[in-house]
């Protein structure tokens, strides 16, 4: 990948665009190893999982002390937009981090976003100077609005929290990405490498996952197939497909060199 092709999210620029939670793995070692893997630069978790009386002994952060990481706490769990921003600035308050992922789900059955309590959220996060990374459905004028409220990365779900769907619509996350001037970062619903590279040749910045790799039969390994899959789908994006044709066309035409 070339070295100019760095992304920067609030400032911040980032060698990875692999964005992992650390929940749901079978144990702390496989996590650490499934990240090691990763090569992933983010973390991300719940802050309601977080001990934020000590966040230095917390049973989720003190396996993760080899590396630097950027802390990315969600809001997971808030129904409205008045929780999101009191678990952001108690995590913020915390030391742990002024990244904050708005995530909040109107339905427990399909947990996916309030638009209206995300919007908000956002805009009062961003005001407080946060580095808000709002969780959304792939709405394009949805994610037009949040980028407008102060985003500094948008994340549409391929399809719901957990699912494996991949994704459900390519037309409309391609036409985030097209008219959005802040990294899109593909969120929620992807299941295998083929979902990643998908995601990354639509024009995404990044993908964040996290049920994918942690409850694979070997996450360790589905770990290195995430990180390869998005570099091979970015170098996809970045190089440019052929357009797609009804008929064929001969790989070798009159143009090609006459050996003498």
């Amino acid at each position: 990948m070339s070295t100019q092709d760095v992304l920067i999210i609030g400032g911040k620029p980032l060698s990875s665009r692999f964005f992992l939670g650390t929940g749901r793995y079978p144990n702390p070692y496989v996590q650490q190893q499934a990240i090691a893997a990763s090569e992933a630069e983010v973390l991300t978790f719940a802050i309601r999982r977080v001990n934020l009386d000590s966040p230095d002994d917390d049973s989720i952060l003190q396996h993760l002390e080899e590396r630097v990481y950027t802390f990315l706490p969600n809001t997971s769990g808030a129904r409205t937009a008045d929780e999101a921003v009191r678990l952001a600035r108690l995590a913020r308050a915390s030391g742990l981090s002024d990244w904050i992922k708005v995530e909040i789900s109107a339905s427990e059955k399909t947990l996916l976003p309030d638009p209206i309590e995300t919007l908000k959220a956002t805009e009062i996060l961003a005001r407080e100077g946060f580095i808000v990374l709002p969780y959304t459905s792939d709405d394009p004028v949805l994610c037009r609005r949040l980028e407008e409220a102060g985003a500094a990365a948008v994340m549409p779900g391929g399809s719901p929290i957990g699912t494996g769907l991949g994704i459900l619509n390519p037309y409309n996350l391609g036409l985030i990405v097209e008219e959005s001037g802040v990294p899109i970062i593909v969120d929620a619903g992807l299941g295998s490498a083929q979902d990643v590279v998908q995601a990354m040749e639509l024009g995404a910045a990044g993908v964040l996952m996290n049920t994918p790799v942690a409850k694979a039969k070997d996450p360790v390994r589905m770990a290195e197939a995430m990180k390869l899959a998005i570099t091979a789908g970015r170098l996809s994006y970045l190089a440019g497909r052929i357009p797609k044709k009804r008929y064929a066309s001969a790989s070798s035409g009159s143009e090609e060199w006459v050996i003498k």
